[in-house]
C-alpha cells in the first residue's frame, strides 16, 4: 500500500505543474494521489477538507501527507483523526496574509485563518521563496489583530521552527533554449501574466501608450490566462498598439515558447508576486527580466533588472528601443551573471523527494532526466 498521501484541492496551473514534475520520479505505487479540479479556488479552500475526508480509504499506511495550502489541513484532520499519525507537511505557492484585494473591506478574512490553521496542524511548512515565508510570519499578528476582543500570542514564535524554503523547482531542461543570433527587428516586448487586477494590466497599457506616444517602435505579445471578463484597459489595445501587438491572449504550449524565443524583454507589472514562474521561464528562454523593486523579485533578479516607478521602466524600455545595441549588451551581461541552476528541477526536485521520503523508509530513486 501507499505510504504517501499527496493532497491538492487546486489541481492546476503551478499547483499542478509541481506534482506533475516532482511525482514523475516516484513509482506509483509509492504515493495515492487525491486532486480537485482548478476551478472555483475559494470553494476548494472551504470545502475540500470535507471533500477528501469522505474520498481518502480509511484503510491505509500513509506515513507522510503532501498538501499545498488551499487545503484546511486542521478541517481535514479533525474530520480523519487517522490521518493526525502522518508526517504533515505544507507547500505554499502563496499566502493569504499578504494576498492584495481592491478594497480592504473586501477581504474574505476565513482563508487567512485557514492558512494560520493549517500551519499550526503541519510538522513542515515550506514556502517557495523567502518574501514568501517572511511575509507570511510578518502579517500574522496584525492579520489576527482584526479579531475585536481576541489578542492571541506567540503564533509566530510557533511556527517559524516549522517553516523553510524550497524554491519552485522549474523543467530547464525541458524547455527549448535560445541560440542568440545577430537580431535587427524591433525590441520584441513579452507579458506573460494572468489578466487579473494584481498583475496591474492597467500598468502595462499605460506603459504600452506611453512608449508608442513617444513614437519608439518595438513588438509586443500580451499572453497569458484571461479572466472571465477582458481587463477594460485591454478592450481597445489593438486599436491603438495597431500592427505592434503581435500576440493577444493565450497560447498553445508550443506557440508560448516560440513566442517566448523570439522574445527580448519579459515585463512584470505586479502587484503580487511569490516567485513568478512565468518570468523565470521566460528569462530562460532569452527574455531580458525588468520586473518592480518589491515583492519576491529582489530576491531573484539583480538590481539591473529592477525598477521603482513607471518613469524608470518607461526609460528603461525607451533607451533599449532606441538603442538596440545598448540591449543586447544588457542582456549579455545578465546571462553572464544569473544563475538559473537555484531555480531548476535538477537541483531542487532531489529535496523534495528526500523531504517526502524521510519518514517512509523509502530509498532514494533515479531522477528520471533530472
Amino acid at each position: 500500500m501507499a505510504k504517501v498521501l499527496i493532497i491538492e484541492p487546486f489541481y492546476g496551473g503551478s499547483h499542478k505543474q509541481l506534482l506533475d514534475t516532482f511525482l514523475q520520479q516516484f513509482h506509483p505505487a509509492e504515493y495515492d494521489l487525491f486532486t480537485l479540479t482548478a476551478k472555483k479556488w475559494h470553494w476548494r479552500s472551504r470545502i475540500g477538507a470535507l471533500y477528501f475526508s469522505e474520498t481518502i480509504p480509511r484503510d491505509h499506511q500513509y506515513k507522510t501527507l503532501f498538501t499545498s495550502s488551499v487545503l484546511n489541513l486542521a478541517e481535514l484532520i479533525g474530520l480523519r483523526p487517522d490521518l493526525a499519525i502522518c508526517r504533515k507537511i505544507v507547500y505554499f505557492h502563496e499566502n493569504q496574509l499578504n494576498y492584495p484585494v481592491r478594497e480592504i473591506k473586501e477581504r474574505d478574512c476565513q482563508y487567512g485563518l485557514n492558512q494560520i490553521m493549517t500551519c499550526l496542524s503541519a510538522d513542515q511548512i515550506v514556502f517557495n521563496s523567502q518574501y514568501n515565508k517572511i511575509s507570511f510570519l510578518d502579517n500574522i499578528k496584525s492579520f489576527l489583530n482584526i479579531a475585536p476582543d481576541l489578542k492571541l500570542k506567540n503564533l509566530r514564535e510557533k511556527l517559524e521552527p516549522r517553516c523553510e524554503v524550497l524554491y519552485f523547482p522549474i523543467p530547464f531542461h525541458t524547455i527549448p533554449k535560445r541560440i542568440f543570433t545577430k537580431n535587427d527587428k524591433p525590441l520584441h516586448l513579452i507579458w506573460p501574466h494572468r489578466w487579473e487586477h494584481d498583475k496591474n494590466p492597467q500598468f502595462l497599457t499605460n506603459t504600452l501608450l506611453e512608449l508608442n506616444k513617444r513614437q519608439v517602435d518595438f513588438r509586443v505579445s500580451i499572453l497569458g490566462e484571461r479572466a472571465q471578463s477582458i481587463p477594460e484597459c485591454f478592450e481597445n489595445i489593438g486599436e491603438l498598439l495597431k500592427e505592434k501587438l503581435i500576440n493577444f491572449g493565450f497560447l498553445s504550449k508550443d506557440e508560448y515558447y516560440r513566442t517566448l524565443l523570439d522574445g527580448d524583454v519579459v515585463i512584470s507589472t505586479a502587484g503580487h508576486e511569490f516567485y513568478g514562474v512565468a518570468m523565470l521561464e521566460a528569462s530562460y528562454c532569452g527574455c531580458l527580466p525588468v520586473a518592480p523593486n518589491k515583492l519576491v523579485y529582489p530576491e531573484i533578479y539583480p538590481e539591473t533588472s529592477l525598477y521603482n516607478t513607471s518613469n524608470q521602466l518607461i526609460k528603461m524600455l525607451y533607451n533599449w528601443c532606441k538603442n538596440r545595441h545598448l540591449f543586447e549588451r544588457d542582456r549579455a551581461i545578465f546571462y553572464e551573471n544569473f544563475d538559473f541552476e537555484k531555480y531548476s528541477a535538477v537541483s531542487i526536485v532531489p529535496k523534495f523527494i528526500s523531504m517526502i521520503r524521510a519518514h517512509t523508509g523509502g530509498t532514494p530513486a533515479m531522477v528520471n532526466g533530472v
